[in-house]
């Protein structure tokens, strides 16, 4: 009689039990199918180009969940490349899928790239938008929304209805006339108007009396902060750009280019219709635009006076910034804490103060920081730095620190090398007489200063080291610096910019190349296998994963 080995068959066992675990704990998938194509749009009443995903604009609102797997199958169907960014979305390990022009490839027309990332440990309101050129101005942009896994508690008790508001500046002139104004050296001009969810009529959000309802805002818009506000109603803030804050009551929310917040809204009032307003800060003139609140049974449309907005200063709107806490004690996308990573603790490992100036070089308008203005190289920095392409950029364009006064700036591509867990303080000064936004792909960071005047190692002092709110888009008043810290803990090439358009499109960005010399994928994915080539790296031989 044959003997039976059971070892053998137990361990098969045991393996199969395994695999299928593991695929069973594998967190889900959601797949999209999106075709880029002009069409003809009027949300101010004027036929023009717009740029529709699937036909719409503004594009579709992802609803996500906490660790969920996220592929997008991106058709270009314009006449000129096309690159999508997910503004705010950490894309751990990965900055192979952020789709800006330092990391991707353009999508060439008539072709299609398919994003994959995770949104990892990740809850909130974030928006995506197209990163190339000046297409933003046409359209193709939209909300991203991360939702909490039901095995997670909120802060907050459950809203009634939820709702995305995308609120930005819009121009009636073609986008490829604006983007010719840039080429030659001039400026934008003012912005027409301003929409709400693509619209500047007609924008209307229905809801219950007695009810709680969940507003994402985002300002989508290319250049001006907005205040937004809803007449006869508070503004309980839940939640900004991914982390829980305090909930305190405002009467009216400052808004800046590229960021997002979510308040909850009750409808206490009588039943009616209530003006929705959102204006721009520090402009002059001021545009404003008007939506509606509706209560379901509502047969009056809203009347009265426009709830009024803040003053014009900086101050009352520094003072608000400031406001904004974290709460420390609720869970953000996983059950611990959010106060539990003490980031006012940690030594510093490197300060960079960054400077940004409007200067002319060869007779045309650019931005520059710390004296360089940046210029994409034709072969991706991330393409370069992996394949060891020599010639494409280098660290020492960019200083850490301004150069002395006077001296005149100059083109150059600008990448600071970090190591991967440096603890890093950046400063960013503003010493001319408009607003910045400034916007940091891969990384949340830690705001811990506002102030007005010029940045000295003495204010350390004043910084918020115990519940500073953790964000990935930091405004800069006028004449003013903002510090922030941040732990730069995720590997890969991340793209820090202006989130308004002109600043950026002219110069005002930069990358940091977070990096250790070890190529595992516990700290960085290898190159995709779809990865798109371009520039030098187009005849390289790929390397398997």
């Amino acid at each position: 009689m044959k003997q039976i080995t059971l070892f053998p068959l137990v361990f098969l066992g045991i393996l199969a039990c395994w695999n299928a675990l593991s695929v069973i704990a594998e967190d889900p998938y959601m797949f999209f199918t999106w075709e880029i194509t002009y069409g003809t749009i009027s949300p101010l009443g004027v036929p023009q180009q717009g740029i529709l995903i699937n036909g719409q604009f503004p594009g579709p609102t992802i609803e996500a969940v906490t660790n969920d797997n996220i592929v997008i199958n991106v058709t270009n169907k314009l006449d000129e490349k096309f690159l999508i960014t997910w503004s705010g979305i950490k894309q751990r390990k990965t900055s192979w899928q952020d789709g800006v022009m330092g990391t991707n490839c353009p999508i060439p027309p008539n072709t299609n790239w398919t994003y994959k990332f995770q949104v990892k440990d990740q809850i909130g309101t974030f928006q995506y938008f197209p990163s190339y050129k000046i297409h933003k101005a046409a359209g193709a942009f939209g909300g991203f929304n991360i939702n909490q896994r039901s095995v997670i508690s909120i802060p907050y008790p459950i809203p009634d209805g939820d709702f995305t508001l995308l609120i930005g500046d819009w121009y009636k002139t073609d986008h490829k006339v604006l983007r010719r104004l840039l080429d030659i050296g001039r400026s934008l001009p003012f912005p027409d108007a301003l929409l709400i969810n693509g619209l500047r009529d007609g924008a209307v959000f229905t809801g219950e009396a007695g009810k709680t309802y969940k507003f994402r805002v985002s300002n989508v818009g290319l250049a001006t902060s907005i205040n937004f506000r809803i007449q006869g109603h508070s503004l309980t803030l839940i939640e900004v750009e991914g982390a829980h804050t305090l909930q305190q009551s405002y009467e009216s929310l400052d808004v800046h280019v590229g960021q997002s917040v979510t308040v909850l809204v009750t409808l206490s009032g009588s039943v009616s219709d209530y003006y929705i307003v959102a204006s721009t800060r520090f402009t002059d003139p001021i545009l404003s635009i008007t939506g509606t609140l509706r209560y379901v049974g509502s047969n009056s449309k809203a009347s009265g006076p426009l709830p009024i907005g803040p003053a014009d200063g900086i101050e009352w709107s520094m003072k608000q910034a400031r406001s904004i806490r974290l709460n420390l004690t609720a869970n953000a996308a996983r059950p611990n804490p959010q106060g539990s990573f003490h980031y006012g603790t940690i030594p510093i490992t490197r300060t960079l103060v960054l400077a940004n100036s409007k200067t002319l070089l060869n007779g045309k308008v650019r931005y520059a920081v710390n004296g360089i203005s940046y210029v994409n190289p034709s072969t991706p920095l991330k393409l370069a730095d992996w394949f060891n392409i020599s010639g494409v950029f280098d660290f020492s364009t960019i200083t850490d620190v301004p150069p002395p006064p006077g001296t005149p700036a100059k083109l150059g591509t600008s990448v600071v090398a970090i190591n991967l867990h440096d603890f890093v303080e950046i400063i960013f000064q503003n010493n001319e007489n408009t607003i910045q936004s400034w916007h940091m792909d891969g990384s949340s960071f830690y705001v811990v200063g506002y102030d007005i005047g010029i940045w000295t190692p003495d204010l350390r002092k004043n910084y918020n080291l115990a519940d500073a709110v953790s964000r990935h888009t930091v405004q800069v008043y006028p004449n003013s610096w903002s510090a922030i810290l941040v732990s730069l803990d995720n590997k890969g090439m991340w793209n820090l910019r202006s989130a308004i358009w002109e600043n950026r499109y002219l110069g005002q960005e930069l990358y940091l190349r977070v990096w250790n010399d070890e190529r595992s994928l516990f700290t960085e994915n290898s190159i995709p296998l779809n990865a798109l080539m371009c520039g030098r790296a187009k005849h390289v031989p790929r390397l398997k994963p």
